[in-house]
Parts: C-alpha cells; structure tokens; sequence
C-alpha cells in the first residue's frame, strides 16, 4: 500500500447466515458433514444476508470522508471492519497510522468504572502509557466537562455524558487517523459545535477523517469526498457535493415508493 493511503479498502463483503428456526442452524452444523462423506450433496438450511457487498475504495492521509446512505445500507458494518471489530466474510482492508474510533455508544467503556478510570483505560487501549494521559487528562476533563460525573461509575451515566467523555478521549490523544460513526447525535447543539470545531482542528494538522453522517450539511463542509452506500453496495463515490446530489436523489426515489405504497394500501381496503 502506497505511503500516502491511510485506508485501503478492496472488494470488502460482509454476509450473514439467517436461520428461520433454531434447529436450522443444528442441521447445518451437523447435516451437510455427513453429507459429503456420503458422496451426496451438501444441503443448506439457512438464508444468506450480505450486509456489504464488493465495498472498494481509498483514502489518502489527511483527507476527510464521509459515508451516507439510508439506514440500515451497511455503514456502521463497515466502520467497523475498518477499525477491526468486525471480521469480513471476504475482501481486504488496510490502514496506516494509529486509529481513534467513537462507534457504539459506550464501547470501550467498562460500566463499572468510573470515568477517570476509563479514561486510563482507553488512553491504554489506544497505546499511551499512564504518564501520558496523565498529561492529557485536565485537557480530556475540560473538554468533556461533565464535572464531578468524573467519579462516578459510567453505569450512571446519561447518553449525552458517555458520548462527552468518549469524543474527549479520541481526540485529545491526537489520533492519525479519527473514525466517527454517528454517536454525535446524541449529544446536545453546542456541545456538537465544539465538537465539530475539534474535528476540523484535527483536520488542518492532518488527521484523517472517516466518518458517518445524515446530517448534509456536514458532509459538505467537513469532508472532501464521499461514499453513498446503498443496500450494502458502493452507489456513488466522489466529491461530497455530487454524492450528496446522489443521496439525495435516493431519498427522494425512496420517499415516494413509500407514498406510492401507502396509497397503495388504502385504495385496496
């Protein structure tokens, strides 16, 4: 991979095995072994749902991406592939440099803990030692300001708090590269603000940014390129401004097929 790529994604597919009962995934566990040995061919006894399908697509370092798409198309599946919490059932990625990601709400965090604790804990996680983050911390407090919360177990937190402090400690480590799905929704107006001006900072000193978003106008002015995904395959990738013509072609198609259906229905009681 070329020195100046941070995210090299090939041919990426994830699939899932959907069973209708229970027993279906014994038979397919046991059935088709025996049904080899016996020369026969092997039965399936299972639906296959690809989540992704033939993802492919790069990033070079210091650029910032987007990923759109409807709900439900494949995105927070491909965060986490990307950031390694996911295994593909086939394709490739690759990365460069060390990576902060702010995925599920909580993730990373030990509900027992409190948030001092997990903010040790993380900063281990993401590779600093104790003296490091200790350096770190007052800036990590600062910015999540939740005040006494600090010593509290998480367990207690509210969504807005965990998604504070989680974002403080991604980007006060100054990842190189910073993964963001969309946990910032939770958060209120200026805390999102102050979080958006972090991200650009990050941005300007070259930080790589992939993240996810329904919000357009983000996408527009945070991201040079970007990746509509629709029903787990690449729809459009480009310039953020085409893509987010792209999407919104798609909403709009999506829309009316629902109205349609719905006058549909009416008309037929």
């Amino acid at each position: 991979m070329s020195s100046e790529i941070a995210i090299k994604v090939e041919n990426l597919s994830k699939c899932y095995q959907i069973y209708d009962q229970p027993r279906d995934r014994l038979k397919q566990f046991i059935l088709p072994r025996f049904q080899r040995l016996a020369g026969q061919r092997a039965s399936q006894h299972y639906r296959e749902f690809c989540a992704l399908n033939d993802i492919s697509f790069e990033v070079k370092k210091g650029e910032s991406v987007c990923i759109v798409g409807l709900n439900g198309s494949g995105k927070s599946t491909l965060l986490q592939i990307i950031t390694g919490t996911l295994s593909p059932t086939s394709g490739s990625v690759s990365t460069q440099g060390r990576i902060a990601a702010l995925l599920e709400l909580g993730s990373g965090f030990n509900p027992d803990f409190t948030g001092i604790e997990n903010v040790y804990l993380n900063g281990a996680l993401l590779g600093f030692s104790t003296a490091q983050i200790h350096e770190k911390f007052d800036a990590i407090a600062a910015f999540a300001d939740i005040g006494q919360h600090l010593n509290q177990p998480v367990k207690t937190y509210s969504s807005g708090m965990l998604v504070r402090l989680a974002f403080a400690v991604q980007v006060q480590v100054e990842p190189e590269i910073l993964i963001v799905d969309e946990a910032l929704a939770v958060g209120d107006a200026l805390f999102q603000k102050r979080c958006f001006q972090r991200i650009e900072k990050l941005i300007s000193d070259g930080t790589t940014l992939l993240f996810v978003s329904h919000d357009q106008e983000s996408v527009r002015t945070l991201t040079n390129r970007a990746l509509l995904i629709n029903k787990g395959k690449a729809a459009a990738w480009g310039l953020s401004s085409e893509v987010v013509l792209e999407y919104r072609k798609l909403l709009h198609d999506e829309e009316a097929a629902y109205f349609t259906s719905l006058t549909k229905d009416l008309t037929e009681r």
